[in-house]
This record gives C-alpha cells, sequence and structure tokens, in this order.
C-alpha cells in the first residue's frame, strides 16, 4: 500500500460550501476542526510572529480579545494584525477592573435588549462594583453595587455561561485583633447571581463557627467547595443550603429594610446584605483528602482525580470511582519529569470522559472504560500520546578545560523549563489560525507576542493550482 493521501483542504471548503455536509452543528465542527488540523499539521505550516506589545500591566486573552490596562483596554487579535476594539476612560487605581469574564450570547433565548445578543465583559471593580460592559465598544450597559462590609476580589462561573460566583477577599481581621488572638469568625462572602439580565441568588458568608478552621471555599456546578488547611475537601449542595438558610429572598432594583438601614438593593451605599447565613452544619455530600486540596470530578460514570496527601506523592494522581472511592485499575497515574513545575493532569472539558495528562515533554489522552467482563469496574488506558520535538540544546557537547589543560566534553539534555534556567510566567493560546503568547517577567513586565499561521510561498503556490482545478 501507499502512503496515505493528505486531506485536500480545497476539495473539503468546496463541499462544505456545496453543502455536502450535514448541518448538524457536530459534523459541522469536526469538519471545521478537521480542515484546520490538515493546515496545521502539513509540513509548509509556519507561525510568523506578526505582531508584539510589552505592558506594565497584567495582560489577558479570551476568546479572540487582548486586554491591557486592566481590561481598560481591548485589541482584537482576529484579524492578520490586532487592531484596537475600544479604550474606556481612565480612572483610579480604587476603581480598577480587578477581575472579568467574557459572557456570549445563549443560543436559542429570547432577550430583553437588542445588545444582548452580543458578547459581554462581567467586570468586578477594585470599589466592589459589578459591570457588563459590552465586548466590542466598552460601554458599561449594566451596573450593580455589591457590598461595603467586605471586599470582593474574584469572579468565576458556577454554571458556564450561566451563573456567576463573586468572592470575596478573605477576612484575616485587624492587626490588633491577630495580635490579641481574636478570631474573625466569617472568614469571605461568595455573592452568587443569574447573568443576563443579572438576577441575584443570595450572598452566602463562610463561617468558621460553622465549618471550623476552613482556609477557603468556592462555588462550582451548584456545589460548594471547602478547603481545609489539612487537605480535607468537603462538598455540600448550594441549593440546599439556600432553600434551608435563605433569611430573605432580595430582588435587584427592589427597596428593602435590613437591620435598621434602608436602600435599594444594588445600588450604593445600601448594596446587598447578606442573606444566606448557615447556623447548623448543612448536609455533607462528599468529602476526600488531597495534596494543596487537588480534587476534581469528571468522566462517565463520575470519577474523580486527586493526589495523595503526602508531599512526596506530588506528581502521583489517584484516579477513583466517586460512588465507593474505588481506586480504577490503572488508575495510578505518574510521569517521569525533570522541570520546575510537576505534570499536570485533569478531565477534558469536552465532558467526554477523557483525562489529558500534561508533561513538560509529553501529552498522555487516556480513556476510562469498563473493564472486560466486569462492568461495576473501570479502567484507565493509554488512548494515544503526544510528544514534544525538543531541539538539542545548541550549549550540548560543550568543551570544558580542567585545571590541567585537559578538555573534556560534556553532555547534557536541557529542557526548556530546566531548573538551571531562569524561568518566568507563560500564558499560551491556540486560536484557530493564532498563536499568542503571553509572558511575564521581572519587575512586573508583561510581553504579548502574537503568531499567525503561514505557509511556505513554494507549498502556497502548489496548492492554490489544486484549488484551481477542484
Amino acid at each position: 500500500m501507499g502512503p496515505a493521501q493528505k486531506p485536500n483542504v480545497c476539495r473539503q471548503l468546496s463541499r462544505r460550501a456545496l453543502g455536502f455536509f450535514s448541518r448538524d452543528a457536530g459534523v459541522v465542527q469536526r469538519t471545521n476542526l478537521g480542515i484546520l488540523r490538515a493546515l496545521v499539521c502539513q509540513e509548509s505550516t509556519k507561525f510568523k510572529n506578526v505582531w508584539t506589545t510589552h505592558s506594565k500591566s497584567p495582560i489577558a486573552y479570551e476568546r479572540g480579545r487582548i486586554y491591557f490596562d486592566n481590561y481598560r483596554c481591548c485589541v482584537s487579535s482576529v484579524a492578520s494584525e490586532p487592531r484596537k476594539l475600544y479604550e474606556m476612560p481612565k480612572c483610579s487605581k480604587s476603581e480598577k477592573i480587578e477581575d472579568a469574564l467574557l459572557w456570549e450570547c445563549p443560543v436559542g433565548e429570547i432577550l430583553p435588549n437588542p445588545s444582548d445578543y452580543k458578547s459581554s465583559l462581567i467586570a468586578l471593580t477594585a470599589h466592589n462594583w459589578l459591570f457588563r460592559i459590552s465586548a466590542t465598544t466598552g460601554k458599561v450597559l449594566e451596573k450593580i453595587y455589591l457590598a461595603s462590609y467586605c471586599k470582593f476580589r474574584y469572579l468565576s462561573w458556577d454554571t458556564p455561561q450561566e451563573v456567576i460566583a463573586v468572592k470575596s477577599a478573605q477576612n484575616k481581621g485587624s492587626v490588633l485583633a491577630r495580635q490579641a488572638g481574636i478570631q474573625q469568625p466569617v472568614l469571605l462572602y461568595l455573592a452568587v447571581f443569574h447573568v443576563l439580565p443579572f438576577s441575584l441568588i443570595g450572598i452566602l458568608e463562610i463561617n468558621k463557627k460553622i465549618f471550623g478552621n476552613v482556609t477557603d471555599a468556592t462555588l462550582s456546578h451548584g456545589i460548594l467547595i471547602v478547603m481545609y488547611s489539612s487537605g480535607l475537601v468537603r462538598l455540600y449542595s448550594f441549593q440546599a443550603i439556600t432553600e434551608q438558610f435563605m433569611q430573605q429572598k432580595l430582588d435587584l432594583g427592589c427597596a428593602c429594610r435590613w437591620g435598621g438601614t434602608a436602600g435599594t438593593v444594588g445600588e450604593a451605599p445600601f448594596g446587598i446584605p447578606c442573606n444566606i447565613k448557615i447556623t447548623d452544619t448543612p448536609p455533607l455530600l462528599f468529602e476526600v483528602s488531597s495534596l494543596e486540596n487537588a480534587f476534581q470530578i469528571g468522566g462517565h460514570p463520575w470519577h474523580y482525580i486527586i493526589t495523595p496527601n503526602k508531599k512526596k506523592q506530588k506528581g502521583v494522581f489517584h484516579i477513583c470511582a466517586l460512588k465507593d472511592n474505588s481506586l480504577a485499575k490503572n488508575g495510578i497515574q505518574e510521569m517521569e519529569c525533570c522541570s520546575l513545575e510537576s505534570d499536570w493532569i485533569y478531565f477534558h472539558p469536552d465532558a467526554s470522559g477523557r483525562i489529558i495528562h500534561v508533561g513538560p515533554n509529553q501529552v498522555k489522552v487516556l480513556k476510562l472504560n469498563e473493564v472486560e467482563n466486569n462492568s461495576a469496574q473501570h479502567q484507565i488506558s493509554e488512548d494515544f500520546v503526544i510528544l514534544a520535538n525538543r531541539e538539542k540544546n545548541k550549549n550540548e557537547n560543550l568543551p570544558t578545560v580542567t585545571a590541567s589543560g585537559r578538555v573534556v566534553k560534556r553532555t547534557f539534555n536541557l529542557l526548556d523549563d530546566d531548573p538551571e534556567q531562569e524561568t518566568y510566567s507563560h500564558e499560551v493560546y491556540f486560536d484557530r489560525d493564532l498563536v499568542l503568547h503571553i509572558e511575564q517577567k521581572p519587575s512586573r513586565v508583561f510581553s504579548c507576542y502574537v503568531y499567525q499561521m503561514v505557509c511556505d510561498p513554494g507549498e502556497e503556490e502548489t496548492t492554490n493550482r489544486s484549488c484551481e482545478k477542484e
């Protein structure tokens, strides 16, 4: 048999335009990804640096948009050369955007305003305002004043594109109180909202009198996750907590009297009172101990990934069944690597149940499936492995001259993240025909490099000829 024939991208594009493929969204998506893969994987494809910029403030990226100056300036990376979409007016440090999430229009829903069908940036400011900002113009579309009794700092999705959780900074108490040994009972607050239009679910306090010596808490997919310094992780139903402990239902924009003070919910200076106060330990759904509280749930049926709670076990991952905590067959995953950071593992976000295990020089794609002749037990098997094609370092085989004058050759392999090399924070994004690299250097200097996919001119000419023949 001869070599496998490469997919002809021009033929695929022509067939797609003529409607040869099913209109099913999944088929179209797979076809598009197949076309992209064919382009990326051909030997003539290169990624050329088309744009570079530097900043003294953090740089963020989200779906074709690059954000500078604490999200005040937005640049589109979709064009061949990035172009500015908008720049919001300058503001004081106390009003800067602390964190942000990109919200995209849901499919099949009727929304109140035409502007709601376009993407928005949900932004949290340093002075406790929650804004919904047009992702294309920078115009503020909605705003909510959160509260004055705590400092809100972090945004995350509870349910992606539907429910957000706004987490406060941890309440450390005053210096004098700490010196006197007085502990603040409330560790932090979680404000939870449905998005577009904003509607309040409630603000929950995490109280040490109820949860014990808790060190952190977060909300994900309707589950309240509470973490402890011992490595213990406990899970509770947020819906059950809301139904049992909500003191009063609050609606944004409505008049409210709370604790002897009257005002409008979500407007300054009244803000939003903390209306979910747990007075008794809620029913526990699940608990597990893991190193550094690392814990993930995924797969079909449900499994979880932890690292045994011992420092020497760092980099060792156990994949267990959620229903009975049993270890899956081949469920201990470990990867040999010599780097500053250990390998990491996660359930694939496409809900396929696959598990991705990433190291400095390889990516393993694992599958979770039933053990043959035993449907009650599941096993981890290797689907495929992607190996990094590292070029040998130029400093290899350097001659070393000893004190006596003897020349000795020394050979070593230097990884990109070798502990002996100085490394900085890096983020790399691959978005269709673009690769975007954000780097943080010392002295808080941030750099952004944009690379665009290009083909070798000779190869491109051949491709064009084949297109003309189609």
